[in-house]
């Protein structure tokens, strides 16, 4: 077993806070002189089905801590995702049906034993517990907390001044959650800094129920390709971890030079000594933030594909954006006479037929963008029709493409 310097060493990494320290530092002492692990406790609402490199931030810490021998425990919360965390939210979020939960944490599960080690992850769902609650008991359980406090809660606060609905229900998550703590008696509980009154609510609930209050662990909310919002799949601005290597590959690229250590501190297994070493190299320019961002992109596609992957996808990035060449494999769309009016199509309609685009509104932007090129002639006019011809190359951004066939 490490010692306990060295697991608060690994434990701090990409860390922002840790409530209270002092405490997290007595369970691993009493930890390594019982041999009894800690219990850590991760909670993933299945609320969508893919898990992003976002998501993956607080699953690489639970990651550390099963190989620093602790025990892992993820709750994918079928029962908590059907009222839907309202965290950050300014109305009350859809409740979702009992098979849209269990569809979503059929995926969640597989998705996550990309990082976790199966054999050493236990996954629970939390309608266990919190199911059989009879109205007693759930009444028991509200008797826990005043609204008063419940209120503190940013989100909440901000929808009560501005007169925003709040339902009752709504005041249930946060219980639930911190009775997940209480249920599984764990010793920590990791999540991002805007789970903090939901992690504390675990710390309050466990007291009361006549346990050791958990450590509330928080790691940050990454920044997404824009180098500014969040990763989030709706802003597009994402790496999905089920996503092909050279869309993965491709997508890093893109990244801001300044998020890159943020990056590899927290979304790959290199070490802490070599980062601070790449950190140096970088800013006394020694290296180039290009061969940087390159093994950033590499760790990332070896992580959730393999090294063979990785090298693909980094020879066909190196051929198409430093040789502007074309890659190897380019996907075919068939334009029916059905879809050309006089042998033209509307480019926006034909770049979301072709997969280009989700949409057309989103087809609209890239031409604003100036982002499509037809045989490496850029298109700006969102109200183009072209002209088709039978072996047209269309690109869209920069890793997309489509041959067209007449």
């Amino acid at each position: 077993m490490h010692s306990v310097e060295k697991q608060l060493e690994i434990i701090r990494r990409g860390t922002v806070e840790i409530v209270p320290e002092e405490e997290l530092v007595a369970k691993l002492k009493r930890s390594n002189a019982t041999g009894k692990p800690l219990t850590i406790k991760l909670g993933l609402d299945p609320t969508a089905p893919d898990i992003h490199l976002g998501h993956t931030v607080v699953l690489q810490k639970m990651r550390q801590f099963q190989e620093l021998g602790h025990q892992v425990i993820i709750i994918l919360g079928d029962f908590t995702a059907r009222i839907g965390d309202p965290t950050g939210k300014s109305e009350t979020r859809k409740q979702l049906t009992e098979e849209q939960v269990l569809a979503n944490a059929r995926t969640y599960e597989r998705q996550i034993f990309k990082i976790l080690d199966p054999s050493r992850t236990k996954l629970v769902f939390n309608s266990q517990w919190l199911a059989p609650l009879n109205f007693a008991q759930v009444i028991e359980l509200a008797a826990k907390y005043t609204v008063a406090r419940m209120l503190e809660r940013e989100d909440f606060s901000k929808r009560y001044r501005e007169n925003l609905p709040i339902s009752v229900h709504e005041f249930f998550y946060p219980l639930m959650q911190g009775y997940d703590s209480v249920a599984l008696e764990a010793d920590v509980e990791l999540g991002g800094t805007d789970q903090k009154f939901n992690l504390l609510m675990g710390r309050t609930l466990q007291r009361e129920y006549g346990q050791e209050p958990q450590i509330a662990l928080m790691m940050p909310i990454i920044e997404g390709l824009d180098g500014v919002q969040k990763m989030s799949k709706s802003l597009g601005n994402y790496i999905g971890i089920d996503e092909s290597p050279r869309e993965m590959y491709g997508k890093t690229m893109s990244l801001p030079d300044e998020l890159m250590i943020r990056y590899f501190e927290l979304v790959t297994s290199v070490s802490l000594e070599e980062i601070r070493s790449i950190e140096q190299g970088l800013k006394d320019g020694d290296l180039h933030p290009r061969d940087i961002k390159m093994r950033l992109a590499r760790e990332i596609v070896v992580f959730y594909h393999n090294q063979e992957a990785a090298l693909a996808a980094e020879e066909e990035f190196k051929r198409i954006f430093q040789q502007h060449e074309l890659p190897d494999e380019i996907p075919v769309f068939t334009v029916t006479l059905a879809l050309m009016e006089e042998g033209r199509v509307w480019l926006p309609k034909l770049l979301q037929l072709s997969g280009l685009a989700s949409s057309t509104s989103e087809a609209r932007r890239l031409l604003q963008q100036g982002a499509v090129k037809v045989d490496g002639e850029k298109f700006d006019d969102p109200g183009a029709n072209l002209l088709v011809k039978d072996g047209m190359i269309i690109r869209a951004g920069k890793r997309k493409f489509v041959k067209l066939v007449v």
